[in-house]
């Protein structure tokens, strides 16, 4: 058997500043006995590839030469953004976290020959490329029936969702506040919280995304950008319970104002008893997003019982282990078209990725926006 060649979207951080995309051939080597490997047929620009992706890099500025397969895009970024960058300056690396496509090529193991010809989810890295080697034992093994575009999203947000709640269990928190609540993900996470019946208060920004939640039959929805957003949350919070809140925003006020409605619904349980620490109930906030990049912001008025801290599902699953861990992605596999559906706004392929309209579409990271690229299709 001889190597094959797969082309794969590189990202590119170079020392003048400037951000590099282009398509780079990758030699595929014949898998071994216990190794697959994945014509990749659906992969999804999740917020989390963007970082890696785009590198910091202004995109309006983006400038293409090129054609097709020898498209190269570049776009500049800042010098604040590049300190942060030193590592990857002249590594180019390959991108996309996860994906799903049609086992072509197999080891000589019984579980490796047992998937060819099947539609399987993978969450290996370098997702963006037209054939993917990774471990069987790595694949997971959707219905009969699923297609690519099924399975593509079937790891980070489902395992996100999945991961919060199982994160909520066991810090005994009985309810959840997540953001951006209308997202993808969002979604997912309502559809999960009905299933199971923990209560979830949804923050969101406008009042389409509003709707969008009310229609899925979501119960608690805030609107951030509402005068009277603060009372709604309070009253929300007291009907549900909430004290764990997952923030995709990152930067700016809103953590803070969660803690702060969360430490008015503890104190305001027990009016009679002052502490001039505030409540003891232990209010949590885990910011798992950046959508807002710059700092924090904190109004000391919700106690001294409170945390602030990140979450990443890697960290997650590592801490949880192999065995919940499986039980979590069996449960994906099994409600993939239910539960942990997903919608996508358009499928491009590789060389469209390139394109900086396209680019600066999908850069946006708007709610009810999400790309597919399909690196199986044609590139002229």
């Amino acid at each position: 058997m001889v190597d094959q060649t797969s082309l794969g979207l590189c990202s590119l951080v170079k020392q003048d500043g400037t951000l590099e995309l282009s398509l780079a051939e990758v030699s595929v080597s014949p898998p071994k006995d216990d190794e697959v490997i994945v014509r990749v047929e659906a992969t999804p620009i999740n917020p989390s590839d963007l970082g890696l992706l785009l590198a910091g890099g202004d995109v309006r500025l983006a400038n293409a030469s090129g054609r097709g397969s020898q498209t190269v895009v570049t776009a500049p970024i800042a010098p604040a953004a590049m300190r942060a960058l030193a590592a990857r300056i002249g590594k180019p690396m390959l991108v996309g976290l996860e994906g799903a496509g049609v086992v072509t090529n197999a080891g000589a193991s019984p579980e490796a020959q047992a998937l060819l010809g099947k539609t399987v989810s993978i969450l290996a890295g370098s997702m963006y490329g037209q054939l993917r080697k990774v471990r069987a034992a790595d694949c997971l093994i959707l219905p009969a029936g699923i297609r690519s575009e099924e399975a593509a999203s079937a790891f980070v947000n489902p395992l996100t969702a999945l991961g919060m709640l199982e994160t909520a269990r066991r810090e005994g928190h009985k309810g959840l506040v997540h953001t951006a609540a209308a997202s993808n993900l969002g979604q997912m996470l309502n559809r999960l919280c009905q299933a199971d019946g923990v209560p979830l208060v949804n923050i969101v920004r406008s009042e389409e995304q509003v709707q969008t939640l009310k229609g899925l039959g979501a119960e608690h929805i805030v609107n951030s950008a509402q005068a009277s957003f603060r009372d709604d949350l309070v009253s929300a919070l007291k009907a549900t319970g909430a004290t764990l809140a997952f923030d995709a925003i990152g930067g700016g006020k809103l953590a803070g104002q969660i803690l702060s409605a969360m430490e008015a619904v503890a104190a305001g349980a027990s009016p009679e008893v002052y502490n001039m620490y505030g409540s003891s109930v232990h209010k949590q906030v885990y910011i798992y997003g950046r959508l807002d990049p710059g700092p924090i912001e904190l109004t000391r008025d919700f106690g001294m019982t409170w945390g602030i801290g990140g979450w990443l599902l890697f960290q997650f699953l590592a801490k949880v282990g192999p065995e919940v861990e499986a039980r979590l992605k069996a449960r994906v596999a099994s409600e993939i078209r239910t539960t942990f559906v997903s919608h996508y706004t358009r499928t491009i392929s590789l060389a469209e990725a390139l394109d900086p309209n396209v680019i600066a579409a999908y850069s946006r990271r708007a709610t009810g926006e999400k790309f597919l690229i399909n690196p199986s299709l044609a590139i002229e």
